[in-house]
C-alpha cells in the first residue's frame, strides 16, 4: 500500500470511528488507539500536502492561526419564532392552521435547545461551508471552527443524500464542559461565561479554532432545506439526515392531535432538567413542507412553527440598589441591582423594573426580598416583593426626576409608561446609542465598530453624530489604545463599503422612533427617496399601507430638526445612498393601484408571502379581511367556506391564482 492510500484509508476509518463515538456514543476503539492513527495521519499528511483535503478528520483539530470572519449572504432567511408562554396560544396556533389549510395536517415535537443557530451547506456529500443565523439575512462564516465539533460530519456516508443542500441546527455547550470551562476561567480569574449559550456562541466566534477544538462543543441538527429533499415530510427527512450521520435529537416525536402535542410539552416541562444540554422550550412544525409553503411567513417568524417557551423559574433575593439607564430614544429604564442568585442556569445579579408605575405597583423599598423570574426575556424581571420578610428596610424606591447622565429634567408623554430625557444634542447615552443603531448589521452593518469602539470614538472628540463616521481616516484612529493598523484599516474600509447600503436600511439606521425594518421599507417603497420623504405631508404619510398617525407624526418630527437635516446632508455628501436604486423599483408596476386584495387558500405557483409581495411590487394592497371594499380575493384551493360565503354575499370577484398571474404580467 503507497503512503498515500494509507491516508485514503486511515481518513475514512477515522471518520467512522468519529461517527461511532460523537453521534452514536458507540466507540469501536480506545482513545490512545484513535489518537495514534490520528498522529499516523497527520505525519502522512504533512509528508504530501499535495494530498490535502479540506475535510480530513485532522481538520477537526483546529488551527492557532487567527482568522477574520467573511460574511455570507443566506440562500434561505433564517427567521426566529414567534414565541408562546401558555397552552391556550398553541391551541390557538393550532386553529390558525387547520383553518388556514383546511386539510388534515401533522405537527413535529423537538426540544428546543439553547444554543447558538447555525447552517451547514453539503456539496456531494463534504461539508463545504458553516454560516452563522447574523441578522437573518446574513452571517459569519465559522467553517473551520464548525470542523472542530467532532458530532457534525465533514464526509457524509450512506446514500440517498442531494447533491447540494442546507441543514441547520443549533451548537451547544453540554452543562458539564459548561461547568469545566468556567472552573477554568475562575483558577484563571478570568470572568465567567453567563450560560452554556453564550459560552457556545462566544466559543464560535473566536478567531483561533484550535481553542474551539479545545471546548468539546456538540450539536443537534434540526431542519433540512433544498430542492431535492427526499421527502415532502420534515420528520422523516431529519430519519434520513440521521442516515447521513448528521446527530438527529431522537426525543422528537411526530404528532396528529393537539392531545398528543400537550402531552409532549408536559412530559418535557419536567424531564429536561435531566438532559445533558440546556432547552428552554419546545418547538411545534407543522410536517408537511407543502403545507409549510403554503402557510408562508409573516415579516419576522414562518406561519408553520412556533416555540413554546417553558414557564419561567422564579427565585428570592435582595434588592441592593437602583440604577437607572438611558437609551438612545432618551427613554430612562430603572435596574434593580440584587444579591447575587441562581436562576434558570444563570447567576442573576441585575432584573429590569421597565418604569416608575412597575416600581409603584410592587412598593419597592431598597433591602426588601424579591422575586426574580426569568420568562421570554434576556434580562430577568422582579415580579413579586415578600412583605413578610420586611424587617429592617430602607427608603421606598422613587424614580428619579433628572436624567441620571445629563441632569436635564426628564418629561412623561401624555399615553406612554417610560420617563424621556428630551436632550438628545448633548447627552452622552443617547449620542452613543444612536450612532451604535446606525452601525448595527441590519442597518449600516459597519464591520469592525461596537459600542466599545463608539465609546472610545465619542470620549476622544471624533465623533459626536453618525455623519462625522465618514469623517474618519486611518491616521485619525491608528494611535488609539487597544488600535493596530489591521483594525483601524478594516474600520475605515467598513465605513467605506456602508455607503453601498441600499435606501431602505439607511432610512432605518437613521433611528427615527417607531420606524423599524418593516416600517422603513414600506416608507422607502412608497418614498424612493430622502428628499421626497423630507417633503411629504401628513396626509402623504399615513397614506402609506402600515403607517398611522403616531409613525407619521413621528417621521414629521424628525424632518422638522435643523440639526437632523444638516445631519442628511452631510451623509449626501460623503456619498450614502438617499434615494432608492433603479434597480430596486424597475420590476414595480401600478397594474394593481388602488385594489384592497385578500389571499386565501393554499397555492401552487408561489407561496402566500410571494403573492403579498407581488401584489405590493404592482400597487395593490394586502388586506385580512373581506369588506365590500374589497377588490377581489386571490384564492388558491381549499378555501375557507365562510370566506367564500362572505365574498358571494358582497359581490366580491374570485380570483384564481393563474387570472392572477396572467394580470400582472
Amino acid at each position: 500500500m503507497t503512503e498515500i492510500e494509507r491516508i485514503d484509508q486511515l481518513r475514512e476509518e477515522l471518520h467512522r470511528h468519529n461517527y461511532n463515538y460523537y453521534v452514536l456514543n458507540a466507540p469501536e476503539i480506545t482513545d490512545q488507539e484513535f489518537d495514534k492513527l490520528m498522529r499516523e495521519l497527520q505525519d502522512l499528511e504533512e509528508k504530501h500536502p499535495e494530498h490535502r483535503d479540506e475535510n480530513s478528520p485532522s481538520m477537526r483539530v483546529g488551527s492557532d492561526i487567527n482568522k477574520n470572519f467573511t460574511q455570507v449572504l443566506h440562500k434561505y432567511p433564517m427567521l426566529s419564532l414567534a414565541n408562546t408562554y401558555s397552552e391556550a396560544e398553541v391551541t390557538e396556533f393550532y386553529d390558525r392552521v387547520k383553518k388556514s389549510l383546511n386539510e388534515d395536517f401533522e405537527i413535529c415535537c423537538e426540544m428546543k435547545y439553547d444554543g447558538t443557530s447555525i447552517s451547514l451547506t453539503y456539496e456531494n456529500g463534504k461539508l463545504v461551508r458553516a454560516v452563522t443565523r447574523g441578522d437573518g439575512v446574513q452571517g459569519d462564516d465559522v467553517t473551520d471552527n464548525v470542523k472542530t465539533i467532532r458530532s457534525i460530519p465533514l464526509v457524509l456516508h450512506g446514500k440517498g443524500y442531494p447533491e447540494s443542500f442546507e441543514i441547520r441546527g443549533e451548537i451547544l455547550m453540554p452543562w458539564m464542559v459548561f461547568e469545566e470551562l468556567n472552573k477554568e476561567r475562575e483558577a484563571r480569574e478570568e470572568p465567567l461565561f453567563a450560560n452554556p449559550r453564550n459560552a457556545a456562541s462566544g466559543t464560535l466566534k473566536l478567531q483561533n479554532s484550535a481553542i474551539v477544538a479545545s471546548r468539546k462543543l456538540d450539536a443537534y441538527l434540526y431542519y433540512l432545506l433544498g430542492d431535492h429533499l427526499p421527502c415532502d415530510g420534515h420528520y422523516e427527512n431529519l430519519k434520513e439526515a440521521e442516515k447521513w450521520g448528521f446527530k438527529i435529537s431522537d426525543l422528537t416525536r411526530k404528532c396528529k392531535t393537539l392531545q398528543e402535542v400537550f402531552d409532549f410539552i408536559k412530559y418535557w416541562d419536567v424531564e429536561r432538567k435531566n438532559l445533558p444540554v440546556a432547552t428552554d422550550g419546545i418547538v411545534l412544525k407543522v410536517n408537511s413542507l407543502r403545507q409549510q409553503r403554503n402557510l408562508g411567513f409573516t415579516a419576522k417568524s414562518p406561519r408553520w412553527a412556533i416555540a413554546y417557551k417553558f414557564q419561567a423559574e422564579q427565585a428570592l433575593t435582595r434588592l441592593n440598589k437602583v440604577t437607572y439607564q438611558v437609551g438612545r430614544t432618551g427613554a430612562v429604564t430603572p435596574v434593580a441591582n440584587l444579591d447575587p442568585v441562581q436562576l434558570s442556569g444563570t447567576v442573576v445579579k441585575r432584573a429590569s423594573l421597565h418604569n416608575a408605575d412597575i416600581i409603584e405597583g410592587l412598593d419597592l423599598h431598597i433591602g426588601d426580598m424579591v422575586y426574580v423570574e426569568k420568562g421570554g426575556e434576556i434580562i430577568p424581571k422582579i415580579v413579586g416583593v415578600d412583605k413578610d420578610a420586611r424587617i429592617m428596610i430602607g427608603d421606598k424606591v422613587k424614580f428619579v426626576t433628572h436624567c441620571p447622565e445629563c441632569g436635564s429634567k426628564l418629561v412623561r408623554y401624555e399615553g406612554e409608561a417610560a420617563y424621556y430625557c428630551t436632550n438628545d444634542v448633548a447627552c452622552p447615552p443617547q449620542i452613543k446609542g444612536k450612532i451604535e443603531h446606525f452601525i448595527s448589521r441590519k442597518a449600516m452593518n459597519i464591520d469592525g465598530l461596537g459600542p466599545e469602539t463608539v465609546d472610545q470614538f465619542y470620549q476622544e472628540g471624533l465623533i459626536h453624530d453618525v455623519a462625522d463616521l465618514y469623517l474618519l481616516k486611518t491616521s485619525d484612529i491608528i494611535n488609539l489604545e487597544r488600535m493596530g493598523e489591521k483594525s483601524a484599516e478594516n474600520i475605515i474600509k467598513g465605513i467605506e463599503q456602508s455607503k453601498e447600503v441600499p435606501f431602505e436600511r439607511v432610512l432605518f439606521a437613521l433611528g427615527i422612533r417607531f420606524v423599524g425594518e418593516t416600517v422603513a421599507k414600506k416608507v422607502a417603497k412608497a418614498f424612493k427617496s430622502m428628499d421626497d420623504l423630507a417633503e411629504a405631508s401628513l396626509d402623504d404619510l399615513i397614506h402609506v399601507d402600515e403607517i398611522g398617525e403616531k409613525i407619521a407624526q413621528s417621521i414629521l418630527l424628525y424632518f422638522a430638526s435643523p440639526k437632523n437635516r444638516d445631519m442628511i446632508e452631510r451623509l449626501r455628501v460623503a456619498g450614502v445612498r438617499l434615494e432608492a436604486d433603479e434597480e430596486d423599483i424597475s420590476d414595480h408596476t401600478d397594474k394593481l393601484a388602488g385594489k384592497s386584495i385578500v389571499i386565501s387558500g393554499v397555492f401552487t405557483h408561489h407561496s402566500r408571502d410571494e403573492y403579498k409581495e407581488l401584489i405590493e411590487k404592482h400597487g395593490g394592497k394586502n388586506v385580512g379581511s373581506i369588506s365590500s371594499k374589497t377588490s377581489f380575493i386571490l384564492a388558491g384551493d381549499n378555501m375557507g367556506p365562510s370566506k367564500l360565503e362572505k365574498a358571494r354575499k358582497l359581490g366580491v370577484a374570485i380570483v384564481s391564482e393563474e387570472e392572477f398571474l396572467q394580470m400582472i404580467e
